[in-house]
């Protein structure tokens, strides 16, 4: 229970939000539904999720301009209203073509694992004499592998990995909340 920092509540029961652990719990079941239907049909949440991620570069972008222009006299001032003019287009675009903006952010996605997993295998090597250390190998090898069969699948992987993504975290992160919700439940109730 002290992982969800549930002996640090109040010992009053009007204080703390174990009485309301149903919400959690119906939280929890939502996303997991929600996830379930992303599962269902990964292109559509895939190219949901880009118009999103769109959306809040969009958004961003405005706001970034919006306090460049407020706080103009900052050194800084041109290479902040230029890069809220990037996200500004770089949402529009995204918003615009989620095809394509699924395609770039899956080469993105790619890219990263592909670093990430080089990174991690070179740490494993250049660390050889620690203990525990074919985990850090068996990650590296598993990111560089997803890395590099995404980037080989392309542009089909672009239709289904970021639905895919957003659908596995849905349902673990709705397990969570059913799990944070139960474990409420025991908190409040007597004895």
């Amino acid at each position: 229970m002290s992982a969800f920092g549930l002996n640090s509540l109040p010992s009053s029961p009007g204080a703390t939000p174990s009485h309301r652990w149903g919400w959690f719990v119906g939280l929890g079941i939502l996303q997991i539904v929600i996830g379930v239907l992303c599962w269902i049909d990964v292109v559509a949440a895939s190219l949901a999720a880009t118009v999103v991620i769109g959306a809040l570069l969009l958004v961003g972008g405005v706001f970034q301009v919006i306090h460049a222009f407020s706080v103009r006299g900052w050194s800084g001032f041109l290479l902040y209203v230029l890069m809220g003019i990037l996200y500004v287009v770089g949402g529009l675009l995204l918003m615009d073509e989620p095809v394509r903006g699924s395609l770039i952010i899956t080469i993105v996605i790619s890219v990263l694992l592909i670093v990430s997993g080089v990174a991690r295998l070179i740490m494993a090597a250049t660390h050889r004499h620690m203990p525990g250390l074919w985990l850090v190998i068996l990650s590296g090898v598993v990111s560089l592998g997803v890395g590099v069969l995404l980037y080989l699948s392309l542009p089909w992987s672009s239709l289904w990995v970021l639905g895919t993504l957003i659908a596995i975290e849905l349902v673990f992160h709705g397990i969570a909340w059913i799990q944070f919700g139960l474990a409420l439940k025991k908190l409040h109730q007597p004895g």
